[in-house]
């Protein structure tokens, strides 16, 4: 199968997607505006790759001409489109077809309510599509809410992970620090803050029992970069975390599995998520999940099985939780094997991407 892939070249979930795809023997041709070029070489060659002359927002509009002759001598079966504000807008105005429109999170949440403008760009670019994928159910709901309608058929392809590479290569090993995680851009949505305000009141309940001694024993490993860099900083100065808490930089999606089987439990402390790949990631590690209750991490995060769901910007209750994890290593353990067995059942990257060909066949 001819796939024209319209998205951004740098996003690990574009990677993904057509790295697996041209795995499978399909012709992949990865269609870009000229600032969304790949990165860190993480494109297989297999994958036929095309950058577009401009860039930028207008690139969304003023490159229609030159996808449409790039879609004419590429001739593809079948044109799938990420993100439904940015690259489903460029879909439409080529008049590319058969189109599948798959939303992103921001583009069907936020976008649209940002002017009624845009509003009615997100409608035409949806009822344009010929199917509509969504990651989560959550997301697809949202999507039906726009185009107010619930009968609207939205494929949910979740953006799974590789069960193999995401395994625990070794059996935990008992040791006396207990290391708290979280893989995230450092930016307001994700709320690192939060988490590190938690930390805080956690480490200061368990010395209120006596427990200074675990207290002593909580490490954190935070994961990622962003702008909230020197704020994030500053905030573990001031709560005087500076010997528990360390930002450990941004790493490639490959090297995530080893980062994470280094923790015992991972905290998730969005304000906004429309799927929770990265509790996907760490169920698969087995690590219990400590997520707040936004639709991404409720829909990923079985309460009280899988992990706790807590109230997002709280850090008392994300600190209630964590220490609920802390105190009971059984209750760790437990959690992890749950979460690697919801893992398997429905989030097996594999399956995930025969979900998306059969959607491909169903109109090439």
């Amino acid at each position: 199968m001819k796939v024209l892939f319209l998205s951004n070249a740098a996003s690990i979930h574009t990677v993904r997607w057509v790295n697996a795809l041209a795995n499978r023997g399909h012709e992949i041709h990865l269609v870009f505006k000229k600032d969304d070029q790949p990165r860190d070489n993480e494109i297989s060659n297999k994958v036929i790759l095309h950058s577009l002359k401009y860039g930028g927002n207008k690139a969304y509009f003023t490159s229609a001409f030159e996808l449409h002759k790039l879609y004419k001598k590429i001739k593809p079966d079948v044109v799938n489109a990420h993100y439904a504000s940015g690259y489903g807008t460029l879909a439409r105005i080529a008049k590319l077809k058969p189109l599948i429109l798959s939303v992103w999170g921001s583009d069907v949440y936020d976008f649209p309510y940002q002017s009624k403008i845009k509003m009615n760009l997100i409608k035409k670019n949806l009822l344009y599509a010929d199917k509509i994928a969504s990651t989560s159910n959550c997301m697809a709901d949202q999507v039906r809410k726009l185009l107010n309608s619930n009968s609207v058929d939205i494929t949910v392809t979740p953006f799974g992970v590789d069960i193999e590479k995401f395994s625990r290569k070794n059996e935990s090993q008992n040791k006396e620090k207990i290391c708290i995680g979280n893989i995230k851009t450092l930016a307001p949505k994700y709320g690192i803050t939060d988490l590190i305000k938690a930390v805080r009141i956690l480490k200061d309940n368990l010395v209120k029992k006596g427990l200074r001694e675990i207290s002593d024993n909580i490490v954190v490993q935070i994961y990622g970069d962003g702008m909230q860099r020197e704020e994030i900083l500053d905030l573990i100065k001031q709560l005087q975390l500076e010997d528990t808490v360390e930002l450990k930089g941004r790493i490639p999606n490959h090297e995530v599995p080893a980062a994470l089987e280094k923790m015992d439990i991972f905290c998730l402390t969005s304000v906004f998520e429309s799927f929770g790949v990265s509790a996907v990631e760490a169920m698969a590690l087995e690590l219990p999940v400590v997520a707040t209750d936004v639709d991404g991490f409720k829909e990923v995060v079985e309460n009280d099985v899988t992990g706790i769901i807590v109230q997002r910007k709280n850090p008392a209750a994300i600190a209630k939780a964590l220490e609920k994890l802390v105190l009971n290593k059984e209750t760790r353990l437990e959690m992890g094997k749950n979460g690697r067995n919801r893992v398997i059942e429905l989030y097996d990257w594999n399956r995930n991407v025969d979900t998306m060909l059969e959607l491909y066949k169903s109109i090439s």
